[in-house]
């Protein structure tokens, strides 16, 4: 078809308004973009979004956050490279709270100022918080800063006291029995402990934010037990942990809260699978309360007892439950517990769910009274800690005993999508490498060469 000069004048017309089009689009496109912030995470496991719980964190910190990074700009390893990463990271938290405030400082140039702020390595970053500060190193990941901003958020610096001297479970120790890597993830939410020795100290102190009796395995003397339970009438909070039926002296504290705790531990037979015995139970279900409110993640207890309580009118206690395991199990008698294949039997045998775990409370003070009880301690222990959710829900037992109901604990997203196995044939080795190749070199090459050729055939018509 032969174009005369109107026509190509029509079509020049044409094109340039479509053209002048576009980039009026394009302008309204990073205006919208600059004046209203929306994002959307597409990754499988939402790996660029943060957690609800450190969400959770930034909503009730009140006031701005700054960051100082002293990094040196002309660092080729952790220069312009690292800040990007440093700004690219934050970015998430700045979604949830506008008012964290990232500043660079360069330690080369202002080597003072790095001095002043005790500066030890090139990258390290100084957060502050309501004229409270703390550093940290590269490379971090989101549970690492959000420990960090709980830190730096927790006004209560009381001490966990935790008993001594009865074989308890070590909050420092290393043994297997002990409960030293819990120890360690609290360390790093701000906590901090102080060993309590009753056979020396006249009482136990009153400033000190709970008392963690982990599991005794002697006697209690009546001077010790009669300090203890001066405490909870002082309205003193506790954390119980207990490894069987044996209260260990401990009975008049026992009764003070109203607690029953079963002679039989409860068997599982759900869980009877290769290298695991029916002792171990699984969490069925959880009670309404702030330590278990939305906590959906599972939790495992080896050798576990049950547990109630009942409220008092005397001391006005309010109970709740928060713990159900075994829904197909049972609670073995003590007299059978020693039987190789345990069977349930109904005329000494409770059938479940049975409870493992109680909360109390009442009106105290101005802040109130707490206490959690639990049917064994194996669940903290560094042998168990890392089943599930355990850490979790022990972390949501001190912060609740503490008063800190909003600092709950940060659970670590699974990263479904960010490993790629390539298989080890040749074939399927040429088939990885073409598809991977396909979308960094090949398609974009593609379509560029498919642009030119339809411009050449545009200018032959």
């Amino acid at each position: 078809m032969k174009v005369n000069p109107k026509l190509r004048l029509q079509i020049l017309i044409q094109n340039s308004f479509f053209v002048v089009l576009f980039i009026v689009l394009i302008f309204l496109l990073g205006f919208l973009a600059n004046q209203y912030k929306f994002s959307k995470d597409i990754t499988q496991a939402n790996r660029n979004t943060l957690t609800t719980g450190s969400t959770n964190i930034l909503k009730q910190m009140q006031g701005p956050i700054t960051l100082t990074v002293f990094a040196s700009e002309d660092d080729v390893n952790n220069g312009d490279t690292f800040r990007q990463g440093i700004i690219n990271f934050m970015t998430r938290y700045q979604r949830a709270k506008p008012d964290i405030n990232i500043k660079f400082i360069s330690p080369i140039k202002e080597p003072k100022l790095a001095q002043e702020n005790g500066i030890k390595e090139d990258g390290e970053v100084v957060v502050e918080y309501q004229k409270r500060s703390e550093h940290i190193k590269p490379p971090f990941a989101e549970q690492e800063m959000t420990n960090l901003f709980v830190r730096l958020s927790r006004t209560n610096q009381q001490a966990v006291m935790y008993l001594d001297g009865h074989g308890e479970r070590n909050l420092i120790g290393l043994k297997n029995n002990d409960v030293g890597e819990f120890g360690k993830q609290l360390e790093s939410k701000g906590f901090k402990f102080a060993n309590l020795n009753l056979t020396v100290e006249s009482e136990v102190p009153l400033n000190g934010s709970m008392l963690v009796v982990a599991s005794p395995q002697k006697i209690i003397s009546p001077v010790e037990v009669k300090k203890i339970k001066k405490f909870l009438e002082s309205g003193g909070n506790l954390l119980w942990l207990l490894d069987d039926n044996n209260l260990h002296g401990l009975d008049d504290v026992a009764s003070y809260l109203g607690l029953s705790v079963s002679s039989g531990q409860v068997i599982d037979p759900t869980e009877k699978v290769e290298g695991v015995n029916e002792n171990i139970a699984s969490a069925s279900s959880y009670g309404e309360h702030a330590i278990t409110k939305n906590f959906m993640l599972g939790t495992r207890f080896s050798n576990v007892h049950e547990v109630n309580a009942k409220g008092t009118l005397d001391n006005g206690w309010e109970v709740s439950k928060l713990i159900e395991v075994s829904p197909n199990g049972w609670l073995e008698s003590s007299q059978a517990i020693m039987n190789q294949k345990p069977s349930f039997d109904k005329s000494k045998d409770k059938a479940g769910p049975i409870n493992i775990a109680v909360a109390l409370q009442r009106v105290y003070g101005k802040k109130g009274q707490r206490v959690v009880v639990v049917g064994n301690g194996n669940f903290l222990s560094n042998t168990f800690i890392t089943n599930g959710g355990n850490l979790d829900l022990g972390i949501n037992m001190i912060n609740w005993l503490s008063g800190d109901d909003n600092l709950i604990s940060i659970q670590p997203m699974l990263l479904k999508d960010v490993n790629v196995t390539i298989p080890n044939d040749k074939m399927s080795f040429i088939i990885a490498w073409t598809v991977f190749h396909s979308f960094e070199y090949f398609i974009p090459i593609g379509f560029f060469v498919l642009g030119i050729l339809f411009w050449f055939q545009r200018r032959k018509a």
